[in-house]
């Protein structure tokens, strides 16, 4: 793998992608997005990450992030990938009326079996394509990127009107996100 897809730089900002395996749309329940909130959350107030900009689609999320000093970010995705994978799957095992249970759950399992880094399940891609944002147009384009994310899927019309998306926090709004505005 090129160093171009890794992150180099512990200071850098970098536009993120992750994505669910098979693309599977599990992020249309908003159950499952906000495990991913959480954790997010979470990772902002206790891991050291510096989140700038987030989407949340129905099947990938697009980042714009960086780690504050004395702490990494790849370890920081790493541990928000391992953590929201076990908690969804779990959710979705446990979800009675989650009708698609029986195919998702088959889906991680033969995704998991055929990846020798997991021990059962694979919900996340393994790649994130970290690209480092070196200037501010590049951060603008980015930012324009993932804003535009669901207006271009047509479910909305404004960007600010996503709310799984810091367009709203841009807009001068609360979004579901604390994010620092760049």
């Amino acid at each position: 793998m090129s160093s171009k897809y890794k992150i180099t730089n512990p200071e850098g900002v970098y536009f993120i992608t992750f994505s669910v395996v098979q693309w599977v749309d599990v992020f249309s329940r908003a159950i499952y997005k906000h495990i991913l909130i959480d954790s997010l959350q979470y990772c902002i107030k206790n891991k050291g990450l510096r989140l700038f900009s987030y989407v949340i689609m129905t099947n990938h999320v697009h980042l714009i992030a960086s780690a504050n000093q004395a702490y990494n970010l790849s370890d920081i995705l790493r541990d928000l990938k391992k953590y929201t994978s076990k908690k969804i799957i779990k959710e979705i095992r446990e979800n009675s009326q989650e009708s698609r249970r029986k195919w998702l759950i088959w889906i991680f399992k033969s995704r998991g079996e055929k990846n020798s880094n997991n021990k059962s399940y694979q919900f996340w891609r393994q790649d994130n394509h970290p690209i480092e944002l070196v200037d501010s147009e590049m951060f603008k384009q980015k930012l324009e990127y993932i804003h535009n994310n669901p207006v271009k899927e047509e479910f909305v019309e404004k960007p600010e009107n996503y709310k799984y998306s810091s367009a709203v926090n841009y807009a001068g709004e609360k979004g579901v996100i604390d994010i620092e505005l760049l």
